[in-house]
């Protein structure tokens, strides 16, 4: 599920090109900022023509990646439009010349749309500042809750770059602006947060200062810097499988016939001995994900493709439609597309003689769970549905929810929290009510008046950001759902799962709606699981920020009780799966 602090914009592209009207000349260095939540972030695309004129091109980030050249899979320049294909993320670029500004003027899409102009040449250096270079760390103390603090620093051939991480936010690479160090006084600021820090170096060489932040308290922390020999941090993640497996592994693709151009890449993983087996269909959670749901490191679908398939049961996972492998358009699709791709795995492993025909299933998690029912509605030969972490109640409640808990376990006040979660819900009430993305915006630019950002202490800024991330497809889509409109159809057996802990889909009302919605089913088992999170770790408090610290990717116990409620029903031998002490 969506998290209001859960920024992601990552750089990784693998070229096919077309030239014809265009400025002159086309190939040089082009640069614009993007608007994205945690502030400005600077591109550039170096546009170059070989000795035949083909056209290709490279882009960097230099507010997160200085000096890293990625090249860009795609781009066509015809009848002064141009398109930039970025595969590996499924992100694009569609601008038009404007001769007159002399510019590229257009969107930049990836799962938001946002506007991007790219000028000729590259952006002017930043200073570079003296003394600062390396990692800085410190602590800031918010009602109670600790909130880790790190500041990266870097000066290259193009000056002294900065920015900022808040994991206990899930916010990373947060653009720092104003970086000074002037006589042993350091300030700088963090656009995004409208906050200021200002301090100076201690005798021991760490920085104390003032953090300022509009409408609160002001913080003294102290920065301490890493020393140069200090090891890159690397997380354990002791349940991730190695070769060889004690099971068949295969990867494979397949169509979706309902989705011109979608052609899915997965992995399925076979039981060794005689079949045929039962089958999950593993389903993925919100945003652009690979075949084990990869995140900091953790590979959740990895390791209960792993288990399961260890125990009986054989499992097909795959990426994400324009994900890695897999084609298509990720950027527009919605849920009710994703549960076609479900489908479309479904009737693959309908062709898989060492399958089971009639005990195929849907395991999915978090937005997995919702895509599952949708699927079911248009496919009812599914044999079972697992939902881990997966919706009770419509969007809009579990938005509410969510940002009350996360907010919370960041340390905002009362005042704090209901001022977000009220703005929070008027923007997203307004992106339900759309009928399309135009629709969306208007309404939202209607609500974040010039009065409005006033007394919610919203920076204008904003208003960008939150059209881009409420307009989009899937926001839009989501934003209605109700598992009320498709549970009704579901008929097969249910494993519906929670953690007790978990604070992206709450647990207490997620049980008592998925109860509400199941009261009538004949075969649905619906628990909350003690101390576990969203990602079904074993965790302290739910909070984001732990899932990266914690080393254990998939609680073992859970892992058994999904293999365990599968094999009861349609294990081929009708037997409880043993644990497995050594996961």
């Amino acid at each position: 599920m969506p998290t209001i602090f859960r920024i992601m914009f990552c750089l990784l592209i693998t070229a096919s090109t077309a030239f014809a009207n265009s400025p002159e000349p086309v190939a040089d260095d082009w640069h614009g900022a993007l608007t994205i939540p945690t502030g400005k972030l600077m591109l550039i695309v170096t546009i170059t023509t070989d000795d035949d004129g083909n056209l290709s091109a490279v882009l960097e980030s230099p507010d997160q990646a200085p000096g890293q050249k990625i090249p860009v899979s795609e781009i066509t320049i015809e009848d002064d439009h141009m398109h930039l294909a970025i595969a590996m993320i499924n992100a694009t670029y569609e601008a038009d010349w404007d001769d007159e500004a002399q510019h590229w003027s257009g969107t930049f899409s990836q799962g938001a749309n946002l506007p991007l102009t790219l000028e000729r040449g590259l952006p002017p250096n930043k200073p570079v500042v003296e003394g600062l270079d390396g990692t800085w760390r410190s602590t800031i103390t918010r009602n109670g809750v600790d909130l880790r603090v790190i500041l990266h620093i870097e000066t290259t051939d193009t000056g002294t770059h900065a920015k900022l991480d808040l994991p206990d936010m899930m916010a990373n690479n947060i653009p720092v602006t104003n970086l000074t160090n002037t006589d042993g006084q350091v300030s700088y600021a963090v656009p995004a947060a409208q906050g200021t820090f200002t301090g100076s170096f201690n005798d021991d060489g760490t920085i104390t200062g003032i953090w300022t932040f509009p409408g609160r308290e002001d913080a003294t922390i102290t920065l301490t810097r890493d020393p140069d020999d200090q090891p890159a941090t690397t997380r354990n993640r002791p349940q991730v499988p190695t070769e060889p497996y004690p099971y068949k592994s295969e990867d494979v693709t397949y169509n979706n016939p309902a989705a011109e151009g979608v052609t899915l890449a997965g992995t399925l993983t076979i039981p060794e001995g005689d079949g045929p087996f039962p089958a999950a269909i593993l389903i993925s959670g919100s945003g652009p994900q690979d075949r084990n749901e990869t995140v900091f490191g953790h590979q959740p679908f990895l390791v209960l493709s792993d288990y399961l398939t260890s125990h009986g049961i054989a499992v097909l996972r795959y990426d994400d439609r324009g994900i890695n492998q897999s084609t298509g358009d990720y950027a527009q699709a919605t849920s009710a597309d994703f549960a076609t791709d479900a489908n479309a795995a479904f009737a693959y492993l309908t062709t898989r003689p060492e399958i089971d025909h009639d005990a195929i299933g849907f395991v999915g998690h978090s937005e997995g769970g919702l895509i599952g029912p949708i699927a079911i509605n248009d496919n009812q030969n599914v044999a079972f549905m697992v939902m881990l972490a997966g919706p009770g109640t419509p969007a809009l409640k579990i938005i509410e929810s969510q940002n009350r808990l996360i907010a919370q376990s960041q340390g905002a006040d009362e005042e704090e929290i209901s001022k977000s979660v009220e703005l929070s819900m008027m923007i997203s009430r307004a992106a339900a009510a759309s009928t399309s993305a135009e629709d969306a915006e208007a309404r939202i630019r209607a609500i974040m008046t010039p009065e409005v950002l006033a007394e919610f202490g919203v920076d204008e800024s904003r208003i960008e950001s939150a059209v881009a991330q409420s307009s989009t497809p899937w926001t839009r889509y989501f934003l209605k759902y109700d598992p009320a409109d498709f549970m009704g159809a579901v008929r097969c057996p249910v494993l519906a799962i929670n953690g007790e802990l978990d604070m992206q889909v709450p647990a207490e009302e997620n049980i008592a709606g998925l109860h509400k919605l199941l009261t009538n089913h004949n075969d649905a088992t619906i628990m909350a699981l003690p101390g576990l999170n969203h990602m079904f770790q074993t965790a302290k408090t739910g909070a984001l920020g732990e899932y990266n610290d914690i080393e254990e990717t998939f609680a073992p116990h859970a892992m058994q009780l999904i293999a365990d409620w599968i094999n009861t029903r349609f294990g081929t031998d009708q037997q409880e799966s043993e644990p497995n002490h050594d996961d």
